[in-house]
């Protein structure tokens, strides 16, 4: 790489993120990216990780930056990886997203619904699961801690934004007391097979009796920590230093084929903020 362009696009994107108050990343589909197709991930973390700092080494090392004003919103994705999906194929198609929310703030799960409707260029998903931010060290998840965040994908199932909506991590009693308080009520519910080898008889129980699916996963409780968010971006902009920024949501999604059951594209949007200073 000649050094003296990888100055100038480290000068560039010190600019654009100095000037910038939200960054919006795109990594593509994943499922072509040549570049992190050749590198097996040991987690969904490190293939997180992996996805950021790529997708923003691409984008500072192709993009020029404006003559003279900077966005306030930096969005950064490799247009021609992006398969945005046609009018005639969505029929044949699935388009299912786990929200991982960093923050508890309801106007996040909007905004990530409808960048990722956007994005793929879609009028609906057809499911989200919700993973909200876990609870403070020695508190345990309640109704109360979920209650927002549903609220918001109810009224996203209502306005069409979304067909079905579920949830990750519950047990019996805490889906119990969902399912009956919900308006919308959770089509399914992801089970961590790390911690639970066996699904519970009780909820597997409570699962069939109200036509809700159990999904397995292997997502750790915190998808990113600050730390290794900011180190993917440093990576990424050539060792900037990020430290004023957060992380305030992640959303992946996968599309699938439905005749054939294979994953046609699959892909990783993310949100950060900067601190107020």
């Amino acid at each position: 790489m000649d050094p003296q362009n990888t100055n100038t696009n480290t000068e560039a994107a010190k600019m654009w993120l100095n000037h910038a108050k939200t960054l919006r990343l795109h990594t593509g589909n994943l499922v072509n990216r040549n570049r992190l197709k050749k590198k097996c991930p040991s987690s969904p973390s490190e293939e997180l990780q992996d996805c950021i700092q790529a997708t923003l080494s691409d984008w500072f090392s192709t993009t020029k930056p404006p003559s003279k004003d900077f966005p306030d919103t930096l969005d950064c994705s490799i247009t021609q990886e992006t398969d945005a999906i046609t009018p005639e194929e969505r029929e044949e198609l699935k388009v299912s997203a786990k929200l991982f929310l960093c923050e508890s703030t309801q106007s996040s799960i909007r905004e990530a619904v409808e960048l990722a409707c956007q994005t793929l260029a879609v009028s609906q998903l057809d499911s989200v699961i919700i993973a909200p931010p876990g609870p403070l060290e020695g508190d345990s998840q309640t109704l109360a801690h979920l209650q927002p965040a549903w609220e918001e994908l109810e009224a996203l199932v209502r306005s069409q934004k979304i067909a079905a909506i579920g949830t990750s991590d519950l047990d019996k009693d805490l889906l119990e007391q969902l399912y009956n308080w919900a308006q919308v009520r959770p089509s399914s519910n992801q089970v961590n097979l790390a911690s639970c080898c066996v699904m519970p008889p009780d909820l597997t129980a409570f699962a069939k009796e109200f036509d809700i699916q159990l999904l397995t996963h292997n997502d750790p409780k915190e998808l990113m920590s600050a730390a290794t968010f900011q180190e993917a971006v440093q990576e990424g902009t050539q060792d900037l230093n990020i430290t004023d920024w957060r992380l305030e949501w992640v959303l992946r999604y996968s599309i699938i084929v439905k005749s054939r059951g294979i994953i046609k594209a699959k892909g990783y949007l993310v949100s950060a903020m900067k601190a107020s200073p």
